[in-house]
């Protein structure tokens, strides 16, 4: 099911309350993404990406995506506080309504000199198709996803080959993720073929499932940026993510 946030000009794939899976752009619309040249806390990042999106123009509700880098791997208890800090600013910008969030989002742990605090590395907005010319397939961009499979259950019972770091184990996480970017991609009528950047986050070797689970899907299609970070939650190994953005820009 795929639902239209009409005050944001985009259509996004509806997933838990901190964020949704996946989003696109409205006809007549496409997506920049900012990159911050340093990582910035979340509330400064948040007022950084305020006054970009407002100087461009765009009314707030347009913030369709973000990148956040946090200190490390939150316990799920940690996780669910630090997203409910985070769906505040969402709200007052009248994004969030309590229950439904449109915003696609990463938000993964370096293991290197990893920032202090939660904190911003990108994010995107809408903002109208300018008078050049631009490619007919709509720009989007898919929210990350680690090897949890869906549902109640407590991260344990859902992750695949829980805390099994073997080759074989490791294969199956990266299959499973990419199978669930497919999944995410088919939802808003796209595939592999359509994005222009693929991200992988982990800490461990994944070089022996790369051809056969990501390269011959497409994943790699535009080539593969690997950040040497952790997923968010404790024992999460893998996470990708992907889009389609045209204009891409680092302040």
């Amino acid at each position: 099911m795929v639902s239209d946030f009409a005050a944001g000009n985009y259509r996004f794939i509806p997933g838990v309350f901190q964020y949704s899976s996946g989003v696109c752009a409205l006809p007549g619309f496409a997506i920049e993404r900012v990159r911050f040249d340093k990582l910035l806390p979340l509330a400064e990042g948040f007022a950084q990406a305020a006054r970009y999106i407002q100087a461009a123009g765009q009314r707030l509700t347009s913030f369709c995506a973000c990148e956040l880098r946090s200190p490390a791997a939150f316990s799920e208890a940690g996780f669910l506080a630090f997203n409910q800090h985070y769906v505040k600013t969402l709200a007052e910008w009248g994004i969030f309504d309590g229950t439904t969030n449109p915003v696609a989002r990463s938000n993964v742990c370096p293991e290197i000199d990893p920032p202090a605090v939660p904190s911003f590395f990108a994010f995107s907005f809408v903002c109208p198709v300018d008078g050049q010319s631009r490619a007919a397939t709509p720009d989007f961009v898919i929210a990350g996803s680690a090897e949890a499979r869906g549902g109640t259950g407590s991260y344990p019972e859902r992750i695949v080959r829980y805390r099994d770091l073997s080759p074989e184990g490791m294969k199956e996480k990266v299959a499973f993720v990419v199978r669930e970017m497919e999944s995410r991609l088919a939802g808003l009528g796209f595939a592999w073929k359509d994005t222009t950047a693929t991200q992988a986050y982990t800490v461990h070797d994944f070089h022996h499932a790369t051809t056969e689970e990501l390269v011959r899907p497409g994943a790699m299609r535009s080539g593969l940026t690997w950040h040497f970070a952790r997923p968010p939650v404790v024992d999460l190994e893998f996470e990708v993510d992907c889009r389609r953005v045209c204009r891409e820009v680092v302040v």
